[in-house]
């Protein structure tokens, strides 16, 4: 299966979550067994020998692919989520995104200096909500940030809001 397979299988759904905008809904390449078998197998062959550590993903779409990779791998999940869903102490950091402002955080016990990290989530548009990710895990102060999605909206140059050193892959783009 390639790439073009998994990208047809992806179901456009118009004037959603409000009017103007294309959704880009990846539950119907989920579903199929075939497809989301490749898109692990994909995922995974990006980061093969780079001895990441830890898998971060963004709620609530990086929670689908994000514990396959990490699985994969032989790595951790850490899941950076909304306010108030993390039991224990925690940072935060609010974001501008394409319709609206919002906040993710992370546990402060999450990471540390010698994790090499996959930051993943399903979709870059605008880039706010991988930028503010982004940033969070960088307190850390990790040896290693990548930043991984399974699709990019090339014409939205989310990618221009991040530092040129970082490695930002994904594997479908419009």
């Amino acid at each position: 299966m390639s790439i073009e397979k998994i990208k047809n299988k992806v179901r456009s759904v118009h004037d959603f979550p409000q009017k103007g905008i294309v959704f880009r809904d990846l539950t119907t390449v989920f579903k199929d067994p075939e497809c989301l078998h490749e898109l692990s197998i994909l995922l995974t062959d990006l980061y093969k020998g780079k001895n990441i550590t830890k898998i971060v993903g963004i709620e609530s779409r990086g929670f689908i692919m994000g514990p396959i990779l990490a699985n994969n791998l032989g790595a951790g999940f850490i899941p950076m989520r909304k306010p108030g869903k993390l039991p224990a102490d925690t940072w935060s950091e609010s974001y501008d995104k394409e319709y609206g402002k919002d906040t993710i955080e992370i546990h402060k016990d999450a990471l540390d200096s010698n994790d090499i990290i996959v930051l993943h989530d399903d979709l870059l548009a605008t880039g706010g909500t991988m930028l503010a990710a982004y940033n969070l895990v960088k307190r850390f102060n990790p040896q290693k940030i990548y930043v991984n999605f399974i699709i990019e909206l090339e014409f939205l140059k989310g990618r221009n809001v991040f530092p040129s050193e970082i490695e930002i892959e994904a594997l479908i783009k419009y």
